[in-house]
């Protein structure tokens, strides 16, 4: 056994050391104190947020960012103009991190190629924790703000709105619509419990994006997030627009493919006869609905289109986070159609939309029918009663 001198010089050696460490670790957090402090300083006296993760400027991807005069569409499907837009609208002041700006990069990209998580923080040089989180902020961030992208028009822009649908549908009598309203089922992986609520009448795993668009394919309003299997007619019913009755307002109408109820309240909801028509002027009407009503299915194709590789897969997200997911990509469409920047849609996404629709819901207690307006826009159409 050692001896008692061996023994007390040990014990001496073991305290000296955790006195040490203990003021080691005071030294380390009264340093972190300082520079947090330092930063705020920097804060007041210059009016601008300062970060402390530096960037890798050599990182192709940031080389392409800062080269203001290089084109971001092949890297980031959105034109430098539009993500300088997207920018200023998600602009943030922070005391830390990487800065609003990389953080909108990141996602965009991330969006643009659906990527891993892995695979982006290895292109940005950052790490893959760093990602995730800032993927769930800039997501939640878009969904916060909306309503700042998508919004329906005030009184003052429905004449504008309803003049660009009668020119799509190529007839004055469609001069009152205001909107086409349309589903798009959005693949996703689904959750191991409650599979089958999301297998829809296609065959596949999906979420549910409602939404209504002007007569440019800009959308005015979405609602996202019903499980696949639930009907398109059950889906609006429960969407905010239709229960507070927002819109459209009364003496306008919205266009709606044959998935739909044709109704007069609580919206005015006009789908097209059901096939095969009875006669020529059902027929006529049929037509000049369907070249209306076709905007909304460009508006989706167009939006697939640019999000294709996130959007023509199952989403690697979980189903509770898709929906903020899906709601960006619908943000940064109108986003693009503000600043120009219109993409076609492929074949392959308007095919999508092409696909047969289930059997409508019957009438609620709650609605009428609008097969009386129908009939009197289908004689219009036809020149057999004049306009009032």
């Amino acid at each position: 056994m050692p001896s008692a001198a061996v023994v007390i010089s040990v014990a001496w050696a073991i305290g000296i050391f955790l006195r040490l460490s203990a003021a080691s670790r005071r030294n380390e957090r009264k340093g972190r104190r300082l520079r947090r402090l330092g930063m705020l300083v920097d804060r007041f006296m210059t009016g601008h947020p300062t970060t402390y993760c530096k960037l890798n400027h050599n990182v192709p991807v940031l080389r392409l960012w800062f080269n203001v005069e290089a084109e971001l569409k092949q890297d980031f499907r959105l034109s430098r103009r539009a993500m300088n837009s997207l920018q200023r609208l998600l602009q943030s002041e922070q005391d830390h991190g990487w800065g609003s700006q990389l953080e909108v990069l990141i996602y965009v990209f991330w969006l643009a190629h659906g990527l891993s998580y892995r695979v982006v923080s290895r292109v940005f040089n950052v790490p893959k924790s760093t990602v995730h989180r800032i993927i769930h902020k800039i997501a939640n961030d878009i969904w916060i703000n909306l309503k700042r992208v998508i919004s329906f028009p005030q009184i003052g822009q429905l004449h504008a709105v309803g003049q660009g649908f009668a020119h799509l549908s190529g007839t004055p009598a469609f001069n009152n619509v205001v909107g086409a309203i349309d589903g798009s089922h959005i693949r996703i992986k689904p959750p191991a419990r409650y599979r089958i609520d999301y297998l829809n009448y296609k065959g596949f795993y999906s979420v549910n994006m409602q939404a209504i668009c002007d007569s440019s394919g800009r959308f005015l309003d979405i609602f996202v997030g019903y499980p696949g299997s639930v009907h398109d007619t059950r889906v609006m019913k429960n969407s905010s627009f239709y229960r507070a009755r927002r819109y459209p307002p009364t003496g306008y109408i919205l266009l709606g493919d044959g998935g739909y109820p044709c109704l007069d309240t609580p919206v005015c909801l006009m789908t097209p006869y059901k096939e095969p028509v009875n006669g020529p002027i059902q027929g006529s009407f049929n037509y000049h609905h369907s070249k209306g009503r076709s905007i909304i299915e460009r508006a989706f194709g167009m939006m697939k289109t640019r999000w294709r590789c996130t959007l023509f897969k199952a989403l690697e997200v979980k189903p509770t986070f898709a929906p903020q997911v899906i709601a960006s990509c619908a943000f940064l469409h109108n986003v693009c159609l503000d600043n120009g920047d219109v993409l076609e849609p492929d074949e392959d996404a308007a095919q999508d939309m092409l696909d047969p629709q289930p059997p409508r819901d019957p009438l609620a207690a709650n609605e009428r029918s609008g097969n009386a307006t129908r009939d009197h826009l289908a004689a219009l159409i036809s020149g057999n009663v004049q306009a009032p």
